[in-house]
């Protein structure tokens, strides 16, 4: 049994219930087994069958539904690990119902409502964490470590281009379950955030193609940003689907002393003609790590990686790079 400031007593283990039974859901289940200080409870999901092969894997109650869950007596933390669309209605429902949450992000869709979410998490004392593990992985831990080097940086640029044949016909290809691309994926838009700090503008296009109704065969979002504090130009690409046909993953910073660039998991730093590689060290584990330093967080009070405020201020440009998309114009963050 601990005690912090900001969360009262917490006692071991931890009782946790999962909201979700796809790939995040189960390997949050498989860092739960792992973690001495949680118990997996039960678990609710969309599809009854895939409830039940999920609660059977891991020796857990299956529960009929996410408000049931989030209301259960014997759940002290909720994990939010399903569609997007949803995230925010069942975060809220927990927060409301005094339990810690975990959400993978977005926290929501909306701006208005992350930011009455985060706000109600301090109002009722409980931990409210939106994962964000791209920033635990080895290439934004050595872009860090490396930054200082490029001297004063004028260029950074993010692409990731999924191709993807054939597209299924699921939340991650429908506009309102999975989001605008750029909120959906906003990891994409935090690494500059965390490197570079605030953004000042952003200049978006976005586009759909095919599909029935709500779903899309091809996505392909990009967007300018310029910075508070810098006078570097950042670019952003987010791209999923049929109508790209090969997978890149690339983020390149270029300063006036050098260069880092890193293609897949591959990384160098140059300066004068010379290549450095770099050490990238592994992609697994990551949610593992997450939840270490977040019971860290709650248990013990030591810090947390990313607060909910840094992911809603991400989510804010986001939003600023719909905002551009639909109305094909410059947006300033302050303006909104």
């Amino acid at each position: 049994m601990s005690k912090t400031p900001s969360y009262g007593e917490i006692n071991l283990p931890i009782r946790v219930g999962i909201v979700g039974t796809g790939f995040a859901a189960k390997v949050r289940a498989q860092s739960l087994a792992t973690e001495s200080r949680t118990q997996l409870v039960a678990v609710a999901g969309r599809n009854p069958e895939r409830t039940a092969e999920f609660a059977q894997s891991f020796d857990v109650l299956a529960v009929a539904d996410w408000q049931t869950l989030v209301q259960m007596p014997d759940i002290d933390l909720v994990i939010v690990a399903t569609i997007n669309a949803h995230h925010s209605a069942i975060v809220r429902a927990a927060i409301e119902a005094g339990k810690h949450t975990i959400v993978e992000y977005p926290l929501a869709l909306d701006v208005r409502a992350a930011t009455e979410i985060v706000q109600l998490a301090v109002a009722k004392k409980v931990l409210l964490h939106v994962e964000h593990i791209e920033l635990l992985g080895g290439l934004h831990q050595t872009m860090r470590e490396w930054l200082d080097r490029l001297g004063e940086v004028h260029y950074a640029r993010y692409s990731t281009i999924v191709c993807q044949r054939p597209v299924p016909e699921k939340w991650t290809f429908h506009r309102s379950e999975f989001g605008f691309p750029l909120m959906a994926a906003l990891s994409r838009l935090h690494r500059f955030t965390d490197l570079f700090g605030a953004i000042e503008s952003v200049n978006c296009n976005n586009q759909y193609w095919g599909g029935v109704g709500d779903y899309y065969k091809t996505c392909l979002c990009t967007a300018q940003l310029r910075f508070k504090n810098t006078n570097a130009i950042g670019e952003v690409v987010y791209g999923k689907g049929e109508g790209l046909w090969q997978n890149s993953r690339k983020f390149e910073v270029h300063g006036d002393k050098g260069a880092l660039i890193f293609d897949g998991d591959e990384g160098v730093f140059i300066q004068d003609g010379t290549s450095t590689p770099l050490d990238l060290g592994a992609r697994k584990g990551l949610f593992a790590k997450d939840l270490e330093i977040v019971l860290d967080h709650l248990i013990d009070g030591k810090p947390n990686y990313v607060t909910p405020a840094a992911s809603l201020a991400t989510l804010r440009v986001a939003d600023a790079a719909r905002i551009s998309a639909e109305t094909r114009r410059m947006v300033t963050i302050d303006s909104l």
